[in-house]
């Protein structure tokens, strides 16, 4: 079973046009996020991504971007970690505004 963190919440960005179809990224990626389709890397479910940077180091032509250790994913890691509750620590401040 695959584990997703928050829906829509992650830093993760691709540029189809710039992939060379190395495989890279769907080989380092410890959850799986890329699988490759007609010779370009596709990104199977975003929500997957647990931001942390395996495929935006390892791409040679910066196809894909990611903000390491930041963002709701790490703080949900941290969480789990340190044994609280998991949350991305945005406030509840009822505007309905997306803080990650």
């Amino acid at each position: 079973m695959k584990h997703r963190y928050l829906k829509n919440v992650t830093t993760l960005e691709y540029n189809v046009e710039k992939c060379i179809g190395c495989e890279r990224c769907s080989e380092v990626c410890p959850h799986g996020v890329f699988d490759m389709s007609d010779k370009k890397a596709r990104i199977t479910d975003k929500d997957l991504c647990m931001e942390c940077g395996a495929c935006s180091m390892n791409c040679p032509t910066k196809a894909i971007g990611v903000n390491a250790g930041v963002g709701c994913a790490a703080a949900i890691i941290y969480n789990w970690i340190t044994g609280k509750e998991p949350t991305c620590g945005c406030p509840d401040n009822g505007s309905n505004k997306k803080c990650c």
